[in-house]
């Protein structure tokens, strides 16, 4: 028994750095199957409505997929109106923000003692070794990716949605013995996950609107941009607050006077940020959401080396789902325990 015992060690030990491998090498297959499967279980309810209605499954997907092109619409739309606004700045105001931009950064290099040509241009100096036609040609590549993943990961929705493919019955045949103990796992990832993105959607569109207001009532420019930019960054778990942040306050420094008025500029957004992310956010996820802060970073990390910003976007939603899987086994649960932060109890999954 101990030799078994040390043999399926060794062996987990060589499997799980070999599927992470597989997940690498073949993101382009493996990102569109879990995102379609969030999007999926996010309308999956819905479905189920249509279906007791009697409405023909085709028309239900149709219903969906008119949805997703609305949001769409609104998105593309938020996007032209903010593409308009720094379109249409005036020249002066570029020819200021480069100005401080390059003073800004000989103050860093007089701090760092880093040292140039004199005479030599602060920003050619730092973008010399830009290739214009290799930044092109990885544009055109990276457009190129994310219209194939776009279009498998519709086709992945199509398959779950029209229960062609049925991630209950998956689990049942992979992970679960019993029907009844695959039916309950589904029902609570299907509670949690849409709860997840409902609250982080609201969150995000009020952080969004929150900078939006900071930027009219501070008079700095670009405002949609910004709430667009919050609005996204923010489904990027603790990092996105962070990066809109620091990102903000360096542009309203660039573009105004370093008086008290910066100073309570930079405290509102920063307020926004506390009160959307590090109060709302965790009072309307519950405790059911609990992940240890450690856990977070490592998952950030992981999945974000694995699958880029894609892995960063769907890190929290896969954490959620495997500590969900792992609380329902007594020998995995002391891991479940770990990534929530709580000291681990003996206790069988649904018992209570």
């Amino acid at each position: 028994m101990e030799k078994i015992k040390t043999t399926n060690t060794l062996l987990l030990i060589i499997v799980i750095p070999l599927v992470f491998y597989l997940l690498k090498i073949l993101s382009f297959i493996f990102i569109p199957i879990v995102l379609s499967m969030f999007i999926a279980l996010l309308f999956l309810p819905l479905m189920r409505w249509l279906k007791k209605k009697k409405v023909p499954k085709f028309i239900s997907i149709f219903i969906v997929f008119l949805i997703f092109a609305i949001v769409f619409k609104v998105g593309g739309e938020l996007i032209k109106l903010s593409s308009q606004e720094i379109l249409s700045t005036d020249v002066a105001f570029f020819k200021k923000a480069e100005t401080k931009l390059v003073s800004l950064i000989e103050s860093t290099e007089g701090f760092f003692g880093i040292t140039r040509a004199k005479g030599e241009n602060v920003l050619f100096h730092y973008m010399q070794n830009n290739n214009n036609l290799k930044n092109f040609g990885s544009t055109l590549d990276f457009i190129g990716d994310t219209l194939t993943m776009t279009l498998m990961t519709v086709f992945f929705v199509i398959l779950l949605l029209s229960e062609s493919i049925d991630f209950q019955k998956i689990l049942n045949i992979t992970i679960f013995k019993h029907k009844h103990s695959s039916v309950k796992t589904f029902v609570r990832i299907e509670k949690d996950i849409i709860k997840f993105i409902k609250v982080k959607f609201i969150i995000s569109f009020f952080t969004g609107l929150g900078f939006t207001l900071a930027c009219l009532l501070f008079d700095v420019n670009f405002p949609i941009f910004w709430g667009l930019f919050a609005f996204l960054i923010n489904f990027v778990q603790m990092v996105g607050s962070v990066v809109s942040v620091v990102a903000l306050s360096l542009f309203a420094f660039v573009e105004l006077d370093p008086t008290g008025i910066l100073l309570f500029f930079i405290i509102t957004i920063i307020f926004v940020q506390v009160l959307m992310g590090g109060i709302l956010e965790p009072v309307f996820m519950g405790k059911s959401f609990s992940i240890n802060v450690i856990t977070i970073l490592v998952m950030l990390m992981l999945w974000g080396y694995i699958w880029g910003v894609p892995g960063l976007i769907l890190s929290i939603p896969i954490t959620v789902f495997i500590k969900i899987i792992l609380e329902q086994f007594p020998r995995t649960k002391v891991f479940a325990d770990i990534i929530a932060g709580t000291e681990h109890k003996n206790t069988i999954p649904w018992s209570k």
